[in-house]
Parts: C-alpha cells; sequence; structure tokens
C-alpha cells in the first residue's frame, strides 16, 4: 500500500514587483498596446499586472462571448415571435506483469537511425525512440520495451501499463518521459492529431494530458517515479539535451451554469406567437438571461480560469502531490486581439531533477510548433471578422494572418521566458514553414484558397525588437493561384513547394534578411508534402505525381525525388520514382516523423499502401502491398527499391476490402514507422513490428505482437 505523506498547494502571487528592465519592457508593450488599439488589433501580449487585471482580462472576453451567442439567439427569437409556424410550413429536424527474456543484454548496433527531426539537436516527442540496443514503443495503452539487438534475435523485454491513451514520448539515458491522453474531456471532441496542416488546424486533442515518467535503469522493469497532469492538453513539445518544453493548450474559457435560452421560453424558432409570445416580452426574458449571465461571470473566482497541475512524485511506499496554479497572476501575459479567451503554457522541466515543473503562460488560442535549441516558436491562424478590429499594418485586403510568440528557451529545467510577438498576412502550413538562422525568423504564408484565382504565398523575414517580432523583409506574389504543399528552410537559403497543377519548386535566397529573393524555380508534375535535406546540395521529397487538367490536376501515387540544388538559379529533378496509382497511401507523405532516412547506409524507408488500377479521378482497384518500401537512394544512383516487408496480405478481386479510397491529407497505411539498425530494418505498425534483413526483406526473421501484457 500507498502512503500519502503530504500535500501541498502552490499559492497564487497577485502581485510581483517588477525589476527596471522588466518596468521598461511594460511600459513599451503599453505604448505599443495603445497605438494598437488607435490603429487596429495588436500580436502583441502584455504581462498581467495582478490578478485582477487577469480577472478583469478574461472576464470581459467571456461577457463578450456570452452576448454575441445571446444576441443570435434572440435575432432568431424575435422573428419567430412574428411568424406562425404554418408560415414556413413543415420542417424536418436534425440530430445531428512483466514478461523477461535472457540474451545479448545490453547489445547495441553501431549505426542506427533515430527520430526524424526538423532541428539538429532538438529532439521531438513520437510513440517510438531507438537507441541502438532498444526499441521503445507506445502501443495498446502500455510502454514496451523490445531488447532490438542482435536483431535477429529481438524480442519483447517489457511492458508497463500507461494511464490514459499514450500518445508520444521521449527516452533520455535512463528515463522515459510519456504523454497520454486522459479519458476526461477538457475542450470538447475527440482526438484528432494535426501534423500537415493543410485541411486541420493545430488545436490540441480536448483531452486531459498526462505526463508519466519512468525509470528505465532496468529495461526488464520500469518503474515509475512521476505522474503530471494538467487540466489542459498537449499541444506540441521539444527536448534539448535533458530539458523537455511542453506546450499545453487550455481550452476556450467557460463559465459552468451559463444560459443562452430563457427557461419560460419555448425552444424553437418557429412560431413563438403561436405560444402568446410577444417580441417585447421575447427581449425582456432575454435581457433576464443576460443579467444572470453577467452575475455569474462576474462572482466565478480567476482561479478556476487558470491554467493548473497536479504533480505526483513516487518514492518507495512513499507519495508526495503538489498541485495549484501553473502560473502566478504576475506571470500571465494577456492577448490583445479579441478573438482568445483560452492559455497556452509553456511547460518546463529537467529530467532527473527534482524541482516542480516551471511554466510561461500566454493568453493564446493554440497553434504550429517550432522549436530550435534556444527558442520555440508558436504560430496561430486568424480569420478576419468584419465586426472585430484587425491587425494594424496589414494590407486592407488581408483576410486571415498568423500570428508568431516566440519564447526563448532556458535550461535546468527552467521556465522559458516570453519574448515578443509580431503577425505576418497568410496562414502557414505547419512547422516547416517557419525557420529560424542568426536570430532571424523566416515564414512562409498562403492567403486564401484555391481555386481561389487570387491566391497567393509570401515569405516573410522577422526579427526581434524589443516585444515585437518585426518584419524586415518579404518576397510576396509568390505563385499566384496556387498553394504552399511543402517547406524547407536550410541556413541561409528555402525551399517552397506550390501547386495547382504542376509542382514549382521556388529556391530562396535568404542570405540578406532585409532583401530575400527567389532564385530558382523548378516546374514538375504532382507536388511534395514533405522535403527533406540529403545533404546542404539535394533534396530527398516526398509527395504525389499528378495528372493535369488543364485548369487543374487530379493528384496520382506517391512520388519521391531527388533533386539538385547546388546551383541555386537552376535546380534539377537527378530521378524520380512513382508508387502505385491514385489512392495510394503513406503516413511519411503527411507526418515527417513516419519519414526514415539513414544516411549512414543511404537507406530510405516509406510505410506504403500501394494501389493499383484506377487512373484521373478513379481510384485504384486493389490494394497490392500494404507494409514497409525499402530503397537505396545516392545522388548518383537515384532509388533503387530493396524490397518490402509485409504486414497484410494483398486484396484480391475475390477479397476487396475497400482500401484504396485515401485522400492525399489523410495518410492511411498500416505501417507507421520504421527504424534501421545497421543491415537490418524494423516495420512498426500499431500491432506488430516485423524485423527484416536487408537481404530478405519480404520474409521478415522476427514477429513481435503489440496487444496484450
Amino acid at each position: 500500500m500507498f502512503s500519502l505523506t503530504f500535500l501541498t498547494a502552490w499559492p497564487i502571487g497577485c502581485t510581483r514587483e517588477a525589476s527596471e528592465d522588466e518596468a521598461s519592457s511594460q511600459v513599451a508593450a503599453g505604448e505599443e498596446a495603445d497605438r494598437a488599439e488607435r490603429s487596429g488589433a495588436s500580436p502583441a501580449l502584455v504581462r498581467a499586472d495582478s490578478c485582477e487585471d487577469v480577472a478583469s482580462t478574461l472576464k470581459a472576453r467571456l461577457v463578450e462571448a456570452m452576448e454575441a451567442q445571446l444576441e443570435s439567439n434572440l435575432s432568431g427569437a424575435m422573428a419567430a415571435a412574428t411568424y406562425s409556424c404554418e408560415d414556413y410550413g413543415e420542417e424536418e429536424e436534425e440530430e445531428e506483469e512483466e514478461e523477461e527474456e535472457e540474451g545479448d543484454a545490453g547489445a547495441t548496433a553501431s549505426e542506427y537511425s533515430e527520430t526524424n527531426t526538423q532541428e539538429v539537436d532538438v529532439d521531438e516527442a513520437d510513440f517510438v525512440k531507438n537507441d541502438g540496443g532498444f526499441l521503445y514503443v507506445l502501443a495498446d495503452g502500455r510502454f514496451r520495451v523490445l531488447d532490438a539487438w542482435p536483431a535477429a534475435k529481438a524480442h519483447a523485454l517489457s511492458s508497463y501499463p500507461i494511464k490514459g491513451t499514450p500518445r508520444r514520448m521521449y527516452v533520455h539515458a535512463d528515463t522515459a518521459v510519456i504523454y497520454s491522453s486522459l479519458d476526461e474531456l477538457v475542450g470538447g471532441g475527440e482526438y484528432n492529431e494535426c501534423t500537415y496542416g493543410y485541411d486541420c488546424d493545430f488545436t490540441g486533442d480536448g483531452h486531459k494530458l498526462q505526463i508519466t515518467v519512468l525509470d528505465i535503469a532496468d529495461r526488464a522493469r520500469p518503474r515509475r517515479i512521476r505522474e503530471v497532469v494538467f487540466n489542459g492538453s498537449y499541444l506540441n513539445s521539444r527536448r534539448v539535451d535533458k530539458d523537455v518544453h511542453t506546450a499545453v493548450v487550455f481550452p476556450e474559457l467557460e463559465v459552468p451554469g451559463l444560459s443562452y435560452w430563457p427557461d419560460a421560453l419555448p425552444q424553437t424558432y418557429c412560431g413563438l406567437q403561436d405560444f402568446g409570445f410577444t417580441q417585447t416580452e421575447v427581449q425582456a426574458l432575454f435581457e433576464e438571461v443576460r443579467l444572470a449571465n453577467l452575475k455569474l461571470i462576474e462572482t466565478t473566482p480567476v482561479t478556476q480560469l487558470l491554467p493548473s497541475v497536479s504533480d505526483t512524485r513516487y518514492a518507495g511506499d512513499q507519495i508526495h502531490i503538489t498541485q495549484g496554479p501553473l502560473s502566478s497572476c504576475g506571470e500571465v501575459y494577456l492577448a490583445q486581439t479579441g478573438d482568445t479567451r483560452g492559455f497556452l503554457s509553456l511547460v518546463s522541466f529537467a529530467i532527473g531533477e527534482e524541482t516542480p515543473v516551471d511554466a510561461s503562460t500566454i493568453m493564446s488560442r493554440p497553434g504550429a510548433v517550432y522549436g530550435t535549441k534556444d527558442s520555440l516558436y508558436v504560430a496561430v491562424r486568424h480569420w478576419r471578422n468584419p465586426d472585430d478590429a484587425w491587425f494594424a499594418g496589414l494590407e486592407e485586403d488581408v483576410t486571415d494572418a498568423t500570428t508568431v510568440h516566440k519564447f526563448a528557451l532556458a535550461s535546468g529545467g527552467a521556465a522559458a521566458e516570453y519574448a515578443a510577438s509580431g503577425v505576418v498576412k497568410g496562414r502557414l502550413l505547419n512547422q516547416f514553414a517557419m525557420g529560424e538562422h542568426h536570430g532571424a525568423l523566416r515564414i512562409a504564408t498562403t492567403s486564401g484558397y484555391v481555386p481561389d484565382p487570387n491566391v497567393y504565398s509570401t515569405v516573410s523575414v522577422l526579427k526581434e525588437q524589443g516585444s515585437r517580432l518585426v518584419e524586415i523583409g518579404r518576397i510576396d506574389d509568390i505563385a499566384p493561384t496556387e498553394d504552399i504543399r511543402s517547406v524547407r528552410f536550410n541556413g541561409d537559403v528555402g525551399f517552397v513547394v506550390t501547386f495547382k497543377k504542376t509542382d514549382p519548386l521556388f529556391v530562396l535566397d535568404l542570405a540578406d534578411p532585409g532583401a530575400p529573393s527567389i532564385k530558382g524555380e523548378l516546374k514538375i508534375p504532382g507536388f511534395s508534402t514533405y522535403m527533406h535535406l540529403m545533404d546542404d546540395d539535394h533534396l530527398l521529397t516526398m509527395g504525389y505525381d499528378a495528372d493535369d487538367q488543364g485548369d487543374f490536376a487530379w493528384f496520382q501515387g506517391i512520388q519521391l525525388q531527388v533533386i539538385d540544388v547546388s546551383d541555386l538559379a537552376n535546380p534539377e529533378v537527378l530521378d524520380k520514382e512513382v508508387i502505385g496509382t491514385r489512392g495510394s497511401t503513406s503516413e511519411a507523405a503527411t507526418d515527417h516523423l513516419a519519414f526514415t532516412y539513414f544516411k549512414a547506409r543511404d537507406l530510405l524507408a516509406v510505410p506504403m499502401t500501394i494501389c493499383q488500377g484506377g487512373g484521373g479521378g478513379q481510384y485504384g482497384d486493389l490494394m497490392t502491398f500494404s507494409g514497409l518500401l525499402v530503397y537505396r537512394v545516392t545522388v548518383d544512383g537515384g532509388f533503387t527499391l530493396l524490397g518490402g516487408v509485409p504486414h497484410e496480405e494483398p486484396e484480391t478481386p475475390q477479397a476487396w476490402s475497400g482500401k484504396c479510397n485515401n485522400w492525399w491529407t489523410d495518410s492511411a497505411s498500416k505501417v507507421k514507422r520504421s527504424v534501421f539498425m545497421e543491415d537490418w530494418v524494423f516495420s512498426i505498425a500499431p500491432d506488430l513490428v516485423n524485423v527484416a534483413s536487408l537481404d530478405d526483406l519480404a520474409h521478415p526473421a522476427v514477429s513481435i505482437p503489440l496487444t496484450g501484457k
């Protein structure tokens, strides 16, 4: 039995003395906010002075949202008090314990692949991790350790149950940090991870987040040492050495008990006059609701609206629980835009340290996250509402914009420090649409939506000046009528792929941040959804082939390319591989974590569901392969298919199961990840790991189930 030793709570610091530098910064931020108020909305965040400051801002937003909803309902009710149901006719309603084996314990492969990250030395969380000797996998509700080397003897070593649904993790030295979604909803909705970002937004999954920390010094017997639970959801994270920085999104604030329709009024927009209600009576009833709501909002304690955390440590039979708000009121930064009622916290802790988690909290909606060793950026999409103030400085015809919030990362588990905010026109695609170099942030965005002929894209260069990210350079009107499908930045160079009918690859010269320019352009059929850096002079891309139809093009099979960009003015395709037909799909097309390029041995592994037949706008008839494809890829030799590791039986006309109706933004391959260890490959699906030698990929030497205990 565990015993509860003591319970502590973190105090809420309502006031705080600022240093001279902080005071100057706040004055500058206040002056910027005043200017924005006169000329339009501002992306800048202003530090709260007190709990009263936080409460007044939050409650003003809550009142605004509440009154807008009431006004909408009142408008319908007033009309219903004028007409009878007979005036409309009849309408239908729509409802909407452990397993242990002896073997070559501790053996390690001489060369092995790791998580495919955007930036060197900045780890990204995933549900598979590899250290060359052990493979760590989250599957079927458990953290699983596979003794993976030597590969021919790979076997399950241990598993540990994780509360909720484990989603992703970090493994550093002898510690595993695991993120799981608990059953309890905090913002409504179900889990819907957004990685590619073309037709989804980065919002978090709406479930409470738990971080479980395991001591795995003995891989055969993982031991729980810590659990941290938030009243918000996981958004994204980065690990720099032993420091873990996690963006946690807290849903738009709601006060329990608010009403949006009078109890005495029938809930119908049809014929309130049939029930004897006049427009005057309807208006009076809604006013009563509004006043009651105002009182409820006013009396709600601010502590119920702030992000909170419960931190539990396990030491033998002792439990130590600490709980309270993530940030004190004086450490919260408030938004100046009118479309934000929730918080976003960047939570930091150091693996192996005993100190509590630390956090920096801002008022912001969630967005795409990009991180370097020193900085973390959150980019939030906004759409123009004619009734609200729009961002000052943007062109009058701009209807979508992206705000960017920058945090400066610290080491030793200290909280990241909110640094600055800026705004650019258009919406970004995903994390790869951002890249920092020599302190300047480059960000690629698209304004408008295909097939609107007014669509175009922009690359903006932002530099931190005080509390603002100021635009110092811009390339505008890129590829009119097309939108962005992939972006990659590399030092002084950038690459942007747009699409409508063909794949224009734009090569950008970013050496002078104040005067960026398009250096070269390459037009080829199809489009790339992901660009990987083989080296400084060559891109390895993945995306879709296309069939030109005049005004548009049908996407077709998966397309791999090697592109030479050594001459920036004249990029050239060196080799191309098209896999399957329309309906073929790969997890790696929309999630870079599934793309495994093992540079040490010139190997590429991509999960694939291959479909054949079809053509034009018709999907393939049959799924002919589902598993992992492995290629040898070189600059001189291009793509050489070494074979595939199968995970499902191919379809036949007699055993058709409809596995080829895959839309290009929705990856649906059975295999999700892969790992190389020397001349072996591990093909990882949610239920099974197949281990195969490169000499015989079609016949795995070992299969390890990922279900059960």
